[in-house]
């Protein structure tokens, strides 16, 4: 990783740690960091072999992210995750020959015991709920990759595997479990720690593995968990083998699946490269970004900056430039981003989105991407981009998109604007300047390339059973629309001229810093996905908002409270009054 300049002293401090109170990383720092490459693994082997790879849990138990416990029998905490994520990462850009990746232990006697539950009995109530959200995602990453990568996952579970653990194993398409009286699956976060399942477990086990409820009520209250044929019997796993032929049914199970895939087999992948960033006091700059903070103001301001050369020709010259692509690079820089703000500016309020650019270039790069979507490095940026939207999507943060001359607000990045709460675009110029007037535009990225977790486009989202204004914005494609015409469309909240322009932006910033950030979190998260529920909706809503609730509960986090109380002899005492 390449770092021009070490994050500043003297940024605020969030959260609680485990032994000091205060929110110290391990390595002595202060902001937790979501870049990282092979050589600086400590939790996850890599094996690969022709066109299935190895994954391999192998946690190291002084190699948490914060001080103050140690992540024993496969236990893990955000380090951990960071980790995983890159690795699926790499195999889908590094790798693409890969077909079949098997998520294996490398520990005797438990494949994961899940999430480290010290490490949650005294993190900071932001620490839990973003640690979720990102293993959330990361997990929704792996069943990606699976329906639209064709890079399939089998999970090989040998020993136990519990909560968290089992919530990795559920991201997987197949299950296999060795049927050995001890090896078992659980979730025991209810009966042992008053929590839910962070990771999706609850709404895997019944719209995913289509576990009956009533079996899915046992086996989410007892601790010991399920094993053998009976967690076949009740769908919680795929197929169980014993120790002597379990070897035999992975390699049978991972032939087959790799038989199905459509990976391009021989293809060479392009190197993932360290991303280009430079600290600063007030924000981070990027190759194709910047971040500015004005924490006295409670925003975060995201510029955005168009390519500054034409795309490649073809999909073969697109590829030799690797992670320099500008659309592959972009995302990069964009998804870390958020992922700091999120994790790092606990009490900034509002994202501002901005860019600047040439319009006709942004299409031109998006017009070769779709051009070029059977080429499987084509497939993956769209697919990259998808993700890092829906990441801006469930980030609790208002969002806001300011739309002024020389912006390049289209196609794809349109979808950032589209993404936004609310959205601003100036009518002519501001202050005498000589720019052209800002324009948008759209393109069929607009229309089914980045569905939203609820599955449909945000186009769709917007104009919820309005069929009229969603044909009228169809009919625009490749038009350049003005603020007037944005306005009139439906695609932008506010258009105001140069008179009212300073005073509305502003009056809307200070308004939302003003809120309440949970009443504001609760209401954006309920705005942005109506319509249809899907799986992922319902993780990142419905289970996200409970567990959320439950995790401020004294039930669950107070000093008499069941994950406080884990592990210490005594029992947590709870108040039983059900509300």
């Amino acid at each position: 990783m390449h770092i021009d300049g070490e994050p500043p002293e003297g940024l605020p401090l969030q959260g609680k740690c485990m032994a000091e109170g205060n929110r110290k990383l391990a390595n002595g720092l202060t902001r937790i960091d979501f870049a990282t490459e092979p050589a600086r693994y400590r939790h996850w082997k890599l094996k690969l072999d022709g066109e299935i790879a190895t994954l391999v849990m192998d946690v190291d138990e002084k190699g948490g992210l914060y001080e103050g416990y140690e992540l024993k029998l496969n236990s893990y905490d955000l380090g951990v995750d960071i980790e995983l994520a890159d690795v699926l990462q790499r195999l889908r850009f590094e790798h693409p020959e890969i077909k079949v990746v098997l998520l294996r232990s490398g520990k005797p006697r438990v494949f994961c015991a899940g999430a480290n539950i010290r490490m949650l009995a005294g993190a900071a109530h932001s620490d839990k709920v973003n640690f979720c959200k990102f293993t959330n995602e990361t997990r929704n990453g792996i069943e990606d990759s699976s329906e639209n990568s064709g890079q399939k996952t089998i999970a090989v579970i040998t020993g136990s595997c519990a909560g968290g653990g089992y919530e990795l194993a559920l991201a997987a398409d197949h299950i296999m479990l060795v049927d050995d009286n001890s090896s078992a699956v659980s979730l025991p976060e209810l009966p042992l720690l008053a929590v839910l399942p962070g990771t999706g477990g609850l709404t895997r086990v019944t719209d995913k593995r289509k576990v009956r409820r009533d079996h899915a009520d046992v086996f989410c209250t007892t601790e010991e968990g399920v094993r053998g044929k009976r967690a076949v019997e009740w769908r919680l796993v795929d197929e169980v083998a014993p120790n002597t032929k379990l070897e035999d049914a992975v390699k049978q199970r991972a032939q087959d699946f790799a038989k199905k895939s459509d990976r391009p087999s021989g293809a060479k992948g392009i190197a993932l490269t360290p991303l280009q960033r430079k600290f600063t006091g007030k924000g981070i700059d990027y190759s194709t970004l910047s971040v500015a903070y004005d924490r006295a103001g409670r925003t975060a301001t995201i510029s955005i900056r168009g390519p500054e050369t034409p795309p490649p020709a073809n999909a073969e010259a697109m590829q030799a430039q690797g992670a320099d692509f500008w659309p592959l690079r972009l995302a990069r820089e964009l998804d870390d981003a958020i992922l700091d703000i999120r994790s790092n500016e606990l009490e900034l309020a509002v994202i501002v989105f901005k860019s600047s650019g040439d319009i006709e270039q942004v299409l031109n790069y998006d017009a070769l991407l779709d051009a070029s979507k059977a080429h499987w490095l084509a497939r993956e940026i769209r697919l990259y981009w998808k993700r890092v939207l829906k990441r801006i999507d469930v980030t609790s943060r208002s969002l806001v998109a300011v739309i002024e001359p020389g912006s390049c607000f289209a196609g794809t990045l349109a979808e950032i604007a589209l993404a936004c709460d609310r959205s601003y675009m100036l009518i002519g110029q501001l202050n005498g300047g000589n720019q052209k007037p800002a324009t948008i535009a759209l393109n069929g990225m607009n229309f089914g390339a980045y569905p939203m977790p609820n599955g449909i486009s945000r186009l769709e989202s917007r104009f919820l059973h309005d069929a009229p204004a969603l044909d009228a914005a169809r009919g625009k494609i490749g038009e350049m629309l003005d603020a007037d015409a944005a306005e009139e469309l439906g695609l932008v909240t506010f258009a105001f001229d140069d008179i009212d322009w300073d005073d509305e932006i502003r009056i809307f910033l200070e308004e939302r810093a003003s809120f309440s950030p949970d009443g504001l979190t609760g209401m954006e998260a309920n705005l942005r996905f109506g319509g249809p529920e899907t799986m992922e909706s319902k993780i990142f809503s419905r289970l996200t908002a409970w567990q959320n609730w439950i995790f401020q509960r004294p039930n669950a986090v107070g000093e008499d409270g069941a994950l406080r109380r884990y592990g210490t002899g005594q029992k947590a005492v709870f108040d039983m009054k059900r509300v």
